[in-house]
């Protein structure tokens, strides 16, 4: 072993700007030259050479922030339709009934979605309650089941122009112009 051999275990420590004569950098300047903003204190990392011009961050509000990234609906639990082979035929399927299965763990978050796709075949004629696709719709139909997505029905249309008592503003509108009224002349003669 030779000593002018060993490998260094010692690292030079970064000289600290800005610390009086003594340092090694100067006193009156520190290193940074004269005048100017780089002298006087640190550019932010997204400084684009004026005030005037807004900075790309604020140009972007909507990329903003803590947690910009993160998804903000719970992800669909995919099912596909061959795990529905479980049940018999006439059980309905839903969110509990596919935990009791044993198709879906116990501890689900409140705000887990489901959905079932079409990927294999069933036998058995089961009630649906859950979203499914297209495919996976006709596969259950061609079995004899059929499928009632809970929630999804349609509110009855009410008539945009409908008032409270029942007649559209179109026929309010033709009674208040039938109101007599009299003329000028007239009233003024009398």
């Amino acid at each position: 072993m030779q000593l002018s051999k060993l490998p260094k275990t010692t690292s030079k420590s970064k000289k600290r700007v800005g610390r009086g004569y003594g340092s090694g950098r100067g006193g009156h300047t520190s290193t940074r030259g004269s005048k100017g903003q780089k002298a006087r204190g640190n550019i932010g990392l997204f400084f684009e050479g004026t005030k005037f011009k807004k900075s790309l961050i604020k140009r972007l509000p909507l990329f903003r922030g803590k947690g910009k990234l993160k998804v903000k609906k719970a992800p669909i639990l995919v099912i596909n339709l061959k795990y529905l082979n479980l049940f018999k035929s006439g059980e309905e399927v839903s969110l509990e009934s596919l935990q009791k299965k044993g198709i879906l763990t116990k501890k689900l978050k409140d705000d887990v979605r489901v959905k079932i796709l079409g990927d294999g075949e069933i036998q058995a004629s089961l009630t649906v309650t859950l979203p499914v696709s297209g495919g996976a719709r006709k596969k259950i139909e061609k079995a004899g089941g059929k499928v009632v997505e809970k929630g999804r029905e349609k509110a009855p249309v009410v008539e945009k122009n409908k008032q409270e008592n029942g007649e559209t503003q179109k026929e309010k509108k033709e009674k208040t112009n039938k109101s007599p009224v009299k003329n000028k002349k007239e009233s003024t003669s009398g």
